[in-house]
């Protein structure tokens, strides 16, 4: 697969974008701006502060961000890897993005009086509400339980859905909009749970929240995803000392494809024909793009 630079110098970039102009817009987390990518030049949106950790556009075309609310940062050999939260931290968000002006409105920032920690990844669903992912937040010895909340994209409403779950990072929709895929970062674990509504999945049969579509041997955590249009997901996998992208079939079945940083984070498709995937290396502060061998799934709200 040959791989092309489009962008270098990015402060671990995170939730690409791809928008109908061919730039990427996507968030860099330790930077805590909204920015523009395209041609090899980038330019800040939005500042948003704390840590905008995932993005996706909305219904009415504004960009959707989870905030993780920061990050303590570490370089290690020219390499940058998030840690516990950061002394200034006060709480996770999920923030609305204005592209033309560059507005930024706070929409959440609590569910049933309990404020967000830690706000990574979301989806859009077709009926105008997304699902997103609470991966938590470490400090010291201890690190929040994870949840999986839904929200109405003009402010009216937010639930949560599935609580515990360990490190929820990526999510992403089934190509019929009946199931919800959820990654586990520490457990590498790609989780899935029935949606009967919008909303709202099936319950739990067993001890675990959801069932289990595939876990991979060793030393490799899950990130963020994205769906293939014939229903395989796509999910970013942090390995040392290089990770790559998993491709799941529904069945469990993988194949992996491996790029040159250990933290990979993020893919999201393109182009004309879906096959254009932007993959996230966040380490080393990258963005490449690659021909993918199959098309994405184009989401619901897609520029």
């Amino acid at each position: 697969m040959s791989v092309r630079e489009i962008a270098s110098g990015l402060r671990f970039p995170e939730g690409p974008i791809a928008m109908a102009d061919g730039s990427i817009v996507l968030v860099e987390i330790a930077r805590q701006t909204l920015t523009r990518v395209w041609n090899g030049k980038s330019e800040v949106i939005a500042n948003l502060g704390g840590g905008p950790n995932g993005a996706a556009l909305g219904p009415d075309g504004a960009v959707y961000v989870t905030n993780n609310g920061g990050f303590e940062w570490h370089d290690r050999g020219g390499m940058l890897f998030p840690g516990d939260r950061p002394a200034d931290y006060t709480t996770g968000r999920i923030e609305r993005v204005d592209l033309k002006t560059g507005k930024v409105e706070r929409l959440y920032e609590k569910c049933n009086g309990l404020k967000l920690n830690g706000p990574n990844d979301l989806v859009f669903d077709g009926k105008g509400g997304f699902y997103f992912t609470d991966l938590g937040k470490g400090y010291g010895r201890l690190h929040d339980r994870g949840a999986v909340h839904y929200a109405k994209a003009d402010g009216s409403m937010i639930k949560e859905v599935v609580f515990p779950i360990d490190m929820p990072n990526g999510c992403g929709l089934s190509p019929d909009g009946k199931t919800l895929y959820v990654a586990q970062t520490m457990a590498g674990r790609l989780m899935k749970f029935d949606i009967t509504a919008p909303g709202v999945v099936a319950p739990p049969i067993g001890p675990l929240q959801g069932a289990l579509v595939c876990g991979l041997p060793g030393l490799q955590l899950f990130d963020s995803l994205a769906v293939e249009a014939d229903g395989r997901v796509a999910v970013a996998t942090i390995g040392f000392p290089t990770g790559g992208i998993t491709s799941i079939a529904p069945d469990g079945t993988y194949e992996q494809t491996s790029f040159a940083d250990p933290l990979v984070t993020n893919i999201c498709f393109g182009g004309a024909d879906m096959k254009t995937a932007t993959v996230c290396l966040s380490a080393t502060g990258k963005l490449v793009q690659a021909t993918w061998p199959r098309a994405g799934l184009k989401l619901h709200h897609a520029a």
